[in-house]
């Protein structure tokens, strides 16, 4: 396949505030000591706020403005410890779990945080139920109890009481969610309209008590943080640069020539000439990101089980991972990424034109039918569009393309508007619930339904699934509840609407004056951690 580059229109989309107008150093020019400036595609983005945002950048950028609870141990993330809260214990019933709070943490504004913002902060996603709530919900969780539930019994005390017996894992695994991120209580509610808590003006300001501050924020374009000189953090790094390019490239010439000090999505083709160059490092993570094709159901000719099923035995996976992807993605047919607990690794699914041909007859379509595929604008997915579009036109299906900025795509398909989608999701928390929830459980398939998982994105619900996420969640034997989620990733893979394909393996490219650059299965990149010489 011809590879199409779009360099030009790469560089020009990106009308960047230069590095004079922020120091006295010339524009383009090295960048200096204590800046850190990347390239990376951030038009996945809508919102900063962390009882909103819920795309993998702006998690990534949050996770740098707020501090959680707890947070999983980046060298082990199936191990959980405290980042705000020192301790906590657990009542006998399972249903109180009690936070006592780090007495020194300072908002950004040097004020002291206390277990009034912590409580806020939970009773306030609750409270917006934006996409990301259902995370904290599921604990009992509603507008109605709220405060009851969740309380500050001290200045440094939380107290979180729930509506029925949780694992004490589990609650921590939600908790280390961005969505449970503590922001400033006064701060919110001194820049609240028409009683939104401060959402509109949290999308695009910070009121945290992380390593850095948002100083702007300008969609499909930069994003500017600086050093919050009330964190404990010792990063000689005083401002952070996130540019918004969209050509891999350009990403690359950035990278040589200095303008940039990361690169964060090279495609195997920018890879390739810099794993033999001694002028630069390659730091290389499984994510836990999964590229997948979707069905809206709702719509006529992706209604039925057995179009689902061609679709699976009419992608080339092999050939996309050889050809397109070869060392930024892998083979994997399931929703949970490898890495996680329960994670299958097994590739049942191979291309078998004969057998997805006779899977359309089956269902009605044996001259195959016209859809459209919507998919991110930025490298790799246009190159990967282009051979499905190829592939499912070898059984029949005519499909048109369309390319729209990642966030244009995931707004369709929050809407349901979307026929097929190629698009990428990421866990939330490490534990098998955080993708089992999101591809499995719709239990009102209503347009107004309180959880919009990626279930109901496609309008497809299924008691079953429903039932058996349920189940698992609660099973109490721990190799009991690994075998569970096995059994429920085999059935989906073959019931449901999901195409599973791929999982990404990021590779972030830097001089070699760069050092501790950092990424977690759960993409987590704390730039504090990051030092130039």
């Amino acid at each position: 396949m011809v590879t199409r580059r779009r360099f030009l229109a790469g560089c020009t989309a990106v009308p960047f505030l230069s590095y004079l107008s922020l120091n006295s150093s010339s524009a383009f020019a090295a960048t200096p000591a204590s800046m850190l400036v990347i390239a990376m595609q951030i038009d996945n983005m809508t919102s900063l706020d962390p009882a909103e945002s819920f795309e993998a950048i702006g998690s990534e950028v949050t996770g740098n403005l707020y501090q959680r609870l707890v947070m999983p141990d980046p060298e082990k993330p199936s191990e959980i410890k405290g980042e705000l809260a020192q301790s906590w214990e657990v009542s006998a019933d399972g249903k109180t779990f009690t936070f006592h709070l780090d007495p020194n943490v300072k908002f950004s504004d040097g004020s002291a945080m206390t277990a009034e913002d912590a409580a806020f902060s939970l009773q306030r996603v609750v409270k917006l139920d934006k996409s990301p709530a259902f995370i904290i919900n599921q604990f009992g969780f509603t507008k109605d109890n709220v405060e009851q539930m969740i309380v500050a019994k001290d200045a440094k005390t939380l107290v979180l009481n729930l509506a029925e017996p949780a694992a004490e894992t589990f609650l921590l695994y939600c908790l280390s969610a961005p969505v449970g991120s503590v922001v400033q209580k006064k701060a919110a509610l001194a820049n609240q309209q028409a009683n939104d808590l401060g959402n509109g003006w949290m999308k695009q300001q910070s009121a945290g008590s992380g390593p850095f501050t948002l100083r702007a924020w300008k969609a499909s374009e930069s994003i500017i943080l600086e050093k919050n000189p009330h964190h404990p953090s010792k990063t000689a790094t005083k401002r952070v640069i996130i540019k918004h390019i969209v050509d891999p490239s350009a990403q690359l010439l950035m990278l040589q020539k200095g303008d940039v000090d990361i690169a964060r999505d090279l495609t195997t083709e920018q890879l390739k000439p810099l794993q033999n160059d001694k002028n630069f490092n390659l730091y290389k993570a499984d994510v836990s990101t999964i590229m997948l094709m979707s069905c809206n159901t709702t719509n006529e000719h992706l209604s039925k089980p057995q179009v689902w099923q061609a679709l699976k035995w009419a992608v080339d996976y092999n050939s996309i991972q050889q050809n397109i992807l070869p060392l930024t993605h892998q083979v994997h047919q399931s929703f949970l990424p490898s890495g996680f607990p329960a994670a299958l690794d097994d590739q049942p699914f191979k291309v078998d034109v004969a057998k997805a041909k006779a899977l359309l007859a089956e269902a009605g379509y044996p001259d195959g039918f016209d859809i459209t595929l919507d998919h991110y604008s930025a490298q790799p997915y246009p190159d990967i569009a282009q051979a499905l579009q190829t592939q499912l036109g070898a059984i029949g299906i005519k499909v048109s393309l369309i390319s729209s900025e990642n966030r244009q795509v995931l707004t369709k398909m929050r809407a349901r508007s979307h026929q097929l989608a190629l698009t990428a999701w990421g866990a939330d928390y490490f534990d098998p619930n955080s993708n089992t929830e999101a591809f499995c459980v719709n239990t009102d398939n209503s347009a107004g339904a309180r959880n919009r998982t990626l279930a109901w994105r496609c309008g497809w619900s299924d008691d079953a699934f429903n039932q058996m996420t349920v189940a698992a969640l609660h099973e109490a034997d721990p190799a009991k509840r690994i075998a569970r989620y096995e059994q429920i990733q085999r059935e989906h893979r073959e019931k449901s609407p999901f195409i599973e394909m791929m999982q990404d393996v990021k590779n972030l490219a830097c001089g070699k004056n760069i050092t501790g650059v950092h990424l977690t299965v759960l993409r987590d990149s704390p730039y504090e951690q990051v030092k130039k010489a």
